[in-house]
């Protein structure tokens, strides 16, 4: 199941209509995408466009998978790719958009993670003694310096 299945049983209200909200039985997808109900049955069978199920086992469709639909039947005949490299492209789309969204979380959390160090460093600062000053020493110098010990002097 993916994540967008899990997402809808998850929270969103039943009423809630959005992309993913699965609404066209199989012929209102046909006419919708331009293909016949038995491509689009094909297509669920090898996995390229897998719609919700009611609980009567049928078919619904999102607006989500409308857009799939056409998008499969452009790489099919404008492209000649076949269903098998339609299935790898979308597998990949499908990865690469899960990245992207990891890498958003990754990039957030470390903003919060970067403000809240900020936010130490300001506290540390603002405890420092203020009748305390920084002590610097005086640069030594390179000179060469020579040194005799005193001759006796002989009585």
């Amino acid at each position: 199941m993916d994540g967008r299945r899990s997402r809808q049983r998850g929270g969103f209200s039943p009423y809630e209509l959005t992309d993913e909200t699965p609404v066209y039985v199989i012929s209102v997808a046909a006419q919708l995408s331009g293909l016949h109900p038995q491509t689009l049955r094909q297509y669920d069978r090898l996995g390229l466009v897998s719609p919700d199920r009611t609980a009567g086992r049928g078919r619904r469709y999102s607006a989500r998978d409308i857009e799939l639909l056409r998008q499969v039947q452009q790489l099919s005949q404008d492209e000649g790719i076949n269903l098998a490299g339609i299935k790898r492209i979308i597998e990949l789309e499908n990865q690469v958009a899960a990245l992207q969204s990891r890498v958003a979380e990754l990039e957030a959390a470390l903003d919060g993670a970067a403000a809240a160090m900020r936010q130490r460093e300001a506290a540390v600062h603002a405890s420092y003694r203020r009748d305390l000053v920084p002590y610097q020493e005086v640069q030594q110098t390179s000179a060469l310096v020579v040194w005799r010990p005193k001759r006796q002097q002989q009585d």
